[in-house]
């Protein structure tokens, strides 16, 4: 029994958990409570401190508060001991007076004249007594300062007293002191009256009344310079409370500010003449006070604009010059014509904005300087000109694209009386930025430009185009902004504005027409025209001078070939041909038909324009070429007939190819004329028979014909230079000869239609 107790008692040693497992489990728990603990701790700290600070922050104002309240009640306190001191004086003012009138009027009544002493006597002194008493009356009505009983009073005695009437009397010593008096107390009630219109916070009614009183004392251009005063420090204020906003609100400042300037302008006329009514006087100073606000707020515009050099500034001008002349033309009901003042005025700053801003312009385009930031590339302008990307370069169309953006971030800008006015002018500008565009893209082609001088464009050529590909390129994008994106943008802006900038009201004679119904669109078109044709004519030059001074030998276009004709040119078989060069022409300018017709795929007006300029460039190099002519002029070169009815099948044979790839042959057919005709006299001046010598015409004609047919049915090779006859290239079986002298065809070396060359522009000389 006692072994079980002591069991009980001390339970065995299996159920005792180990001393160091209970000191982790609790040490962990522990800690962690404590480490809570010390968080919470840390954070009531950092809660009672903060509510310290703001108890001591809230404190600090409190006192600052209780302060400045102490001293506000101070200033009431004196503020009402000031006023009760007025009180007492007035007061006291008004007891003297009442005090003084009733004395004299006790010492008149108690004074009895003498009949005898009265007959003798002037009646003088009873009238000044009369006056004596108006007089007083008046100083009385000044000193309480009521304005309008005092103009009552003195209007009625100028009216009623002949003392005043008659102004020019001056024998009566009485008479002009009494006079004089008078006029000082007029002078009095104007110094009121003025006093009234000057005070800061005066309600129209009142300075109405003060105007009216002016006027009825005979100061009415003194009452008209107040009303422009009042009107003119209102504006000031108006103004000065927005001028913290010019430089949140750049844009819009000009437009808020016109419309303050151009409304004070018409509450002053309106007043001025429901005042003053339509005295010409008045109206002129009226008109007179109009410019010189108008000349103010010019002036603020301009230091308040933003630098002229930015699209804001821009922005700001235009939004200007539309809200100015919208303001105006409504003045112009009320008979003030402030328009062509506000144009003369706005001019050499609009002037300045655009200088500037197509400065810029011209930087970006030439890549001098990055484009900003917030300009965005217009995802309309890529689609096309993205079409002429050649392999991985994006470069030339990136340039376009850029060119456009530019343009089209200007346009936006402008308002419709802005075009309105300055229209031919932002045309201008765009022509001379498109024509530093093109003069860029010269530089871009191989062979000297015409200007080397220009330093800014050797700055920008950023790639050079080698290939004819990425000189059709050049040609392309060029083609794409000239008849494409460039005038959709400009006519769409022109057709918007023309919509919906044309004046409701208003006099016609400040109105400008706008350039889409005159022709300054038509001039800037042809602007355009005349710099794309400048960049046309370089790639043809150079391609034709390559294609000339690149060749050796019997391929070489030079006189040599005419000088020792013997036949074995001039025959193919039994059929005449032209000269090596003019097949190796023939062959070029399919070749670069070819390419033209991937790259300027759908464009085959350009197609047309490059090819029948380049077979102009070869015949008006051959006419200019005095080398060349010079060998035929000389007497010591032998001549030979066979090289003269060489040289003239190749002159036929270079206008049928023109009329053979359907584009206009006129002007070829000129030159080769010319040619042939010069050719005849310095063989006849060598003595060589030209009649006898030469077939008839049609010989000629037919024979180029046939040439043209069997070069492109043929398969022979040029081995001179590599010049290869494309064999590809065949005419249809039904196809004469005859067909292709017609100027009407349809086949050509791209496959463009006639239709696509509509106007002789693109040509130097029409074609009738």
């Amino acid at each position: 029994m006692e072994s079980s107790e002591e069991d009980d008692d001390f339970p065995s040693i299996e159920s005792i958990t180990p001393q160091s497992k209970v000191d982790s489990l609790y040490q962990s728990h522990t800690e962690k409570g404590i480490r809570k603990l010390c968080c919470e701790l840390l954070d009531l700290k950092d809660a009672v401190e903060n509510l310290c600070g703001n108890m001591r922050t809230k404190y600090l104002a409190f006192l600052r508060i209780s302060e400045e309240a102490v001293e506000m009640e101070h200033e009431l306190v004196e503020l009402r001991k000031h006023i009760s001191a007025q009180g007492i004086l007035v007061q006291d003012l008004m007891t003297g007076v009442c005090h003084q009138l009733e004395e004299w009027n006790q010492s008149t009544t108690e004074v009895q004249p003498d009949p005898e002493i009265g007959e003798l006597q002037d009646p003088l002194p009873i009238e000044t007594d009369d006056h004596k008493i108006v007089l007083e009356k008046i100083d009385v009505l000044l000193a309480e300062h009521k304005v309008e009983e005092a103009l009552e009073a003195l209007d009625s005695e100028e009216r009623n007293s002949p003392e005043l009437k008659s102004s020019g009397d001056t024998s009566s010593t009485e008479g002009s002191s009494y006079r004089s008096d008078f006029l000082k107390r007029k002078a009095v009630l104007e110094g009121q009256l003025v006093e009234v219109t000057g005070q800061p916070f005066v309600s129209f009614p009142e300075l109405q009344r003060a105007l009216s009183g002016l006027i009825k004392i005979g100061k009415g251009p003194l009452a008209h310079q107040l009303l422009l005063k009042f009107y003119g420090s209102r504006l000031e204020k108006s103004i000065e409370a927005l001028s913290p906003s010019c430089s949140v609100c750049p844009k819009t400042y000009p437009a808020t500010l016109s419309k303050l300037v151009f409304s004070a302008i018409s509450l002053a006329t309106m007043k001025s003449g429901s005042i003053f009514g339509d005295n010409p006087v008045y109206t002129n100073r009226v008109v007179q006070w109009a410019e010189w606000e108008i000349e103010y707020f010019v002036r603020l515009v301009k230091e308040n604009a933003p630098s002229s050099g930015t699209v804001s500034a821009l922005r700001a001008a235009s939004v200007c010059v539309q809200a100015s002349l919208n303001y105006s033309l409504m003045l112009e009901r009320q008979g003030l014509k402030l328009s062509k003042l506000i144009l003369v005025l706005l001019w050499p700053f609009i002037e300045e904005v655009l200088e500037l801003n197509f400065r810029r312009a011209r930087k970006l385009v030439l890549d001098l300087v990055e484009a900003d930031e917030c300009m965005s590339f217009s995802p309309r302008f890529a689609a096309p000109l993205s079409a002429f990307t050649i392999s991985s370069d994006r470069m030339l169309a990136d340039s376009g694209i850029r060119f456009m953006c530019i343009v089209e971030d200007i346009l936006e800008q402008l308002t419709p009386l802005t075009i309105l006015h300055f229209g031919g002018n932002i045309l201008s500008r765009i022509g001379q930025l498109f024509d530093k565009y093109m003069d860029a893209l010269i530089k871009a082609l191989p062979g000297p430009s015409d200007d080397d001088n220009l330093t800014e464009l050797k700055e920008f050529v950023s790639f050079r185009a080698e290939t004819d590909s990425e000189q059709l390129a050049i040609l392309g994008v060029a083609f794409t902004i000239l008849e494409e994106l460039l005038p959709n943008a400009v006519m769409n802006l022109w057709k918007q504005q023309s919509e919906g900038g044309e004046p409701k009201s208003g006099s016609a004679e400040n109105v400008t027409p706008i350039p889409s119904t005159s022709t300054g669109l038509k001039d800037w078109r042809r602007h355009l025209q005349h710099s794309f044709d400048k960049l046309r004519d370089h790639f043809c030059r150079q391609y034709v001078l390559s294609f000339i001074y690149s060749r050796e030998g019997k391929t070489r276009l030079d006189a040599q070939i005419y000088l020792n004709g013997d036949g074995e040119d001039l025959y193919w078989g039994s059929t005449p041909l032209p000269s090596l060069p003019f097949q190796a022409l023939f062959a070029k300018l399919q070749q670069l038909a070819t390419v033209a017709g991937d790259v300027l795929l759908g464009k085959e007006k350009i197609q047309k324009i490059l090819l029948a300029r380049l077979t102009e460039t070869v015949v008006m190099w051959l006419s200019d070429e005095q080398e060349f002519w010079g060998v035929f002029e000389d007497d010591t070169g032998p001549l030979q007939p066979l090289g003269l009815q060489q040289l003239i099948l190749d002159m036929h044979f270079t206008v049928e190819i023109a009329r053979f790839a359907g584009y206009p042959s006129r002007h070829v057919h000129q030159i080769a004329s010319a040619i042939i005709a010069r050719a005849i006299r310095a063989f006849s001046a060598r003595g060589i028979e030209v009649q006898s010598a030469l077939p008839e015409d049609e010989w000629f004609v037919e024979t180029a014909k046939s040439a043209i047919n069997k070069l492109l049915l043929g398969t022979e090779e040029i081995d001179e230079d590599n010049i290869t006859l494309h064999d590809h290239i065949v005419l249809d079986s039904d196809d004469s000869v005859s067909s292709l002298s017609s100027v009407e065809s349809t086949d050509s070396f791209a496959s463009a239609s006639m239709g696509e060359l509509d106007s002789p522009r693109h040509f130097d000389d029409s074609e009738g």
